[in-house]
């Protein structure tokens, strides 16, 4: 399911649409949707590094989901490199919606540094993430 297409649609206060795709920002999360075909690695990585920074800036905590509901492949060796330019990341999910992309987003959990990333639905994937967020902010005002 498409972002737009949820119940979360009416809560998107930016969209940005690029070469590589769509990114929804909502208050703590940006959700991603790249075109088919896609292959995201370093190079062309700063068409969404740049637009993440635009919104959320240097220091507010925030989460991002790649909801793939295209097929396209990720240089997952250039992971740390993308978690470098965003430090106040604080979290990331992936969204799986066919048997492919769940394949994919189970191997993108065994490159990320923090737990669970992949989810079945936009729902999840959202609750937890946000949570996450929640939680790193709270814990880093203390």
């Amino acid at each position: 399911m498409k972002i737009i297409e949820s119940d979360f649609s009416n809560q998107i206060v930016k969209f940005v649409q690029n070469k590589l795709g769509n990114i929804f920002f909502f208050n703590h999360i940006a959700v991603v949707e790249l075109n088919e075909g896609i292959h995201f690695n370093i190079n062309n990585a700063p068409l969404i590094l740049e637009e993440l920074k635009s919104y959320f800036g240097d220091t507010k905590p925030f989460g991002v989901i790649a909801n793939r509901v295209n097929s396209y492949s990720v240089d997952l060796l250039d992971t740390p490199k993308y978690r470098n330019e965003i430090k106040n990341l604080k979290s990331y999910g992936v969204v799986g919606h066919d048997a492919a992309s769940k394949m994919n987003a189970t191997i993108e959990n065994d490159f990320c540094m923090s737990e669970k990333v992949d989810y079945d639905t936009i729902y999840d994937a959202i609750n937890h993430v946000y949570n996450k967020v929640k939680n790193s902010k709270l814990f880093s005002l203390n």
